[in-house]
């Protein structure tokens, strides 16, 4: 029997795959802003790149969070003109949205370093307990 065979006994409203989504499109927008960061960037490498991280997304879901960083003034673009079809949208950073990004690279090192501690005394009560021996 599956974790989430498990789990969906207990509770229907809970399984791993949505947990594993939720976790990641948190933290979605900081890749995606991290990847601009580095130079103007295309939407489909983008997708690839985050892809290649196995952090899922799929168009239906990147175009409107562009979108939203672009409104909120953190995203900039400028369209190329391309030799093999229509002109391409490339992303870039405003100054706006490099400030953003290092704002939530401290976020992102004070939650790591969180999380971390937590789960690293966990792992630790672990081995305790199976080193103890057991009557």
């Amino acid at each position: 029997m599956t974790v989430n065979q498990k789990i969906s006994k207990h509770d229907n409203s809970m399984n791993i795959e949505n947990a594993q989504v939720q976790m990641r499109k948190g933290i979605l927008e900081f890749c995606i802003m991290h990847i601009i960061s580095r130079g103007e960037v295309y939407a489909s490498d983008m997708l690839d790149e985050l892809t290649a991280a196995k952090i899922m997304v799929v168009e239906g879901t990147l175009y409107p969070l562009l979108t939203r960083l672009k409104n909120s003034g953190l995203l900039d673009y400028k369209w190329v003109e391309s030799s093999s079809g229509p002109p391409r949208k490339y992303y870039i950073l405003t100054d706006m949205g490099k400030q953003f990004l290092n704002e939530m690279q401290q976020t992102w090192i004070e939650l790591s370093d969180s999380v971390n501690t937590i789960v690293q005394k966990t792992n630790d009560l672990g081995e305790k307990s199976e080193q103890q021996p057991t009557n």
